[in-house]
This record gives C-alpha cells, structure tokens and sequence, in this order.
C-alpha cells in the first residue's frame, strides 16, 4: 500500500552524526537550533527559495511556524517541509469518540493546593494494550495552555505501538505545547514529520508544538516523564563567567534527517487542543521529502553533559547543572528549567557535600530515572525515591537530605569520592507553583509517609560548644 524511502543527507547545511544507541542505524543533524536541511530525495528542496512557482517532483510548500512572525530573530521560529500533500487538505476534526486520556492543561488553585511535600511511586505500566496517546497521566501544573502560560507535568505508561505496518496507524499533534520527553524504562521509537529518532533512557526529546509524531515502545513497554511547556521554547541556559563551554554542548543536540511515507492508507490523526482531543482520518502526515529550518523535534544525550562543581569548598546551586531553560519575561527566571544530577567527583573540602537544607522560591519535582539519588537514603513503607517515582517540593516548602544522609554527610571523613555512580535524577525546576491534579492527590500511588524522612531530626544546639 505504500513505500518508504530512505534519506539523502544534505551534507552541505549541516552536519550528520550517527546515534551511539541506535539499532536502526538512524542519521541526524547535529547542533541545536542551527538551520538543518535535509533530503529523502536529492533535488527535492528548491534550490535558494521556499516557496517557487512549482516545486520540484510535484511537492507542496508549507511553513510550519513555531513562533510569531515578527519575533526576534534569535527566538524566531520556522521550517519549511516539502511534502506530498499538504495538512490543509486533511477532513475536519471532530471530538475523539474514545478515550480513556487523563491530561489537563489548565491548573487553576483546586482543592489539592497545598505546601504539602509530596512522594509517588512509580505508575504501573498497563496489561491491556495502551499507547502514547492513552497512556498520559497528567500530575501537575500551573498555568494554562489556552494562555500559552505555564507548563505541564506529565507521565506516561504504555505497552503499545501508535504506529505499524499491521493493525495500528495513529498519529498525534499537540498544540498546547512542546513535550520534553524523559524515558525511565524502554527505548521510545518516535516518528515525525521530519524523520524519525529513537530516544532510550537517559536520553531525552523534545517535540514542538505542531509536529505530527507517532510513539512505539521498542521492547513492548516504556514508561517515563513529560514535561509540556506551554510558555515560549526551551533553550540552552546562559554560560556566564562559566565561559564559552561546558554544561550540555550544542553540537551533542541531534535532529533528524528527512524520510517519507507514500501512502493511502488510512491514518487515524489525533489532535490535542487545550487537553481535548479530537480526531480525522486522513493518509499519512509522514509525507515530507524534504525540509529547512530550525523548528524540529531533537534528541540529547545526557550522559554527554559537561558538569560543573565546587573544587573548593560548599555546595553550589543546583542550577549549574541546567540542560534546558524555557526562560521568563523575568531576567534569569525560568518558566521551567530542565535539571539533572550526573555522576560526578565530589572535592568540596571542610563542606556537607549533598544538598543543603532549604526554601526556595522556585518550586521542584523531582524524577528518578535510574540508580539511587545521593541525598534520598530511606526508605518508608511504599518503597522511598525510586526509578519512575517523583517528588514535589512546592514554592517555600521546606526540604532537604533525609536525616540519615545528613548524619552520616556530616561526620565522615573527607575524600576526594565519585557521586551519582550508577544513578541520573532529573528536576523541573519553575517560577511558577505547581498545582496538583486529581489523579496525583487521588489516583496515583501516594508515599504517605515521605514527611517521616525528617521526622528524626534532633537538636544538636549548645550554647557552650561551638563544636568546629
């Protein structure tokens, strides 16, 4: 019923690297946010304009527009994608008859507001066949997509393919937002418009708003974070005194290469509105064969990440380990900033090393996704911080290493010590407060006795002893 064709690479735009991970030998374009351009089939991209008289091979022009027209260069957004037949043509969209979605996109204050420190354990993932579409679980939030304020948190459980050659073809478009995808457990096999990339844990992805995509776990089953950001683009931070390098390298942010679909057969396309969705049944979105720009779904490697640390003494902020920022209106104030805690040397001299105790202004959830992160040491009665669990630290609630941690972080002796050997936590970190849906007050599973962490705390406080 159709044919699938391998890519061209446009050398002469951008450069093409290979994935360490891959099984199917995928290419990509490297840089972040550089201008790409790439070919199914060599001649298809008109030769210096976007919009010619008559395209080559028969192909429609059609902008995909990540940002308005008139923004600033530096955060203008666009592709240009040359495809068989444009989404214009596509029948109309009308209510989605079945579904068992539990996204939200809107968090106005609710009854679960609350400075409440919150644990969950892992979701379980499905028995009965649930795909990406089905398989989101909307946590927590603030904000509200139909604003373009704010942002989502996500997770995901599925045990399904979106997209096969046998029995399932569904496609999905979200245009609240851009899904930054952190895979826990099982390599995601992610489909797009613009080619295709295959995400295992310890990577991650980020989808644009607007980007038709299909999502199949590769070894049947996958489960992991989302974070949806309604609120501008996420970009890489600002590296002040730091320099010109370090952190998470452009270079090491890979787009893929252009590959195409000629089908007709009937695809059933998804679209995501304000956590509503609705649904058509058209050919193949997978129909682009070539396309230019600098609004594409991309990958990273966060084991690539340069970290940066204390060699003297305290402990530094956490924000020196940033991957991605979505900034605010407010100098150095994110939206959300994307964070992780990599394995690293610890050198720090006469400093409790883990995170201190603290309140910040910021708000925190905290995702695990795999090992044993270095300030969480106890376990409650539903299992402590493990792979595929989370934690909430709202806007000024008070939190920090669990007791245990710090009685052992300060009287040990001090040595040079890897830290993080074996474990990768991750944090979305936002200006904003987060406000917990139902599912994550009600249906999720609920660590009930994360507070009892610190419920051991003693007084150490003697007025006649300064003890250092």
């Amino acid at each position: 019923h159709g044919s699938f064709q391998q890519p061209f690479v446009q050398l002469s735009h951008s450069s093409t690297m290979s994935s360490n991970n891959n099984t199917k030998h995928l290419q990509y374009h490297s840089g972040f946010n550089n201008q790409h351009a790439s070919e199914a089939l060599k001649g298809a991209l008109p030769d210096f304009q976007n919009t010619p008289q008559k395209c080559p091979f028969g192909l429609y022009a059609e902008q995909l527009q990540g940002s308005s027209f008139t923004a600033p260069r530096e955060h203008n957004f666009r592709s240009w994608l040359y495809r068989i037949r444009p989404t214009a043509s596509y029948p109309e969209f009308k209510p989605l008859k079945k579904s068992s979605s539990k996204i939200q996109c809107s968090f106005p204050t609710n009854e679960y507001t609350s400075p409440r420190r919150y644990r969950w354990m892992p979701v379980d993932i499905p028995n009965e066949k649930t795909d990406f579409i089905d398989g989101i679980f909307t946590i927590a939030g603030a904000g509200n997509a139909a604003m373009k304020s704010g942002f989502a948190t996500h997770l995901y459980a599925i045990s399904d393919d979106m997209y096969n050659s046998t029995d399932k073809k569904r496609v999905m478009i979200n245009a609240d937002g851009d899904f930054l995808l952190v895979p826990e457990h099982g390599a995601l096999y992610i489909k797009t418009e613009f080619g295709d990339l295959e995400v295992h844990p310890k990577e991650i992805a980020v989808i644009p708003r607007g980007v038709r995509f299909a999502i199949n776990p590769l070894n049947g089953t996958a489960r992991g974070y989302i974070c949806e950001l309604f609120q501008g683009h996420f970009e890489l931070p600002g590296l002040g005194p730091i320099g010109a390098n370090g952190l998470a390298n452009p270079r090491d942010f890979l787009y893929p290469t252009a590959r195409y679909e000629e089908s007709d057969d009937k695809v059933q396309v998804v679209h995501k509105m304000q956590a509503k969705l609705f649904e058509t049944q058209t050919w193949s979105p997978f129909d682009v064969v070539a396309w230019h720009g600098n609004y594409a779904p991309y990958k990273y490697d966060l084991t690539k990440f340069c970290a940066v640390n204390s060699v003297t003494f305290d402990h530094i902020d956490p924000s020196v380990f940033t991957v991605l920022t979505a900034q605010s209106p407010v100098a150095g104030t994110a939206v959300v900033d994307f964070v992780i805690f990599p394995p690293r040397w610890g050198v720090a001299e006469n400093t409790f090393r883990p995170p201190y105790f603290h309140r910040n202004t910021m708000s925190e959830y905290m995702g695990l996704i795999t090992g044993n992160y270095e300030a969480k040491m106890a376990t409650s009665k539903k299992g402590g911080f493990v792979p595929g669990g989370g934690s909430l630290h709202n806007c000024m609630s008070g939190h920090g290493p669990e007791i245990r941690v710090f009685e052992k972080e300060s009287t040990k002796k001090l040595e040079p010590e890897r830290v993080g050997d074996g474990s990768l936590a991750f944090m979305f970190e936002s200006m904003y407060h987060f406000n917990v849906t139902k599912f994550g007050a009600q249906e999720a599973t609920l660590d009930e006795d994360y507070a009892e962490v610190w419920s051991d705390v003693k007084k150490n406080f003697n007025p006649n002893e300064r003890g250092v």
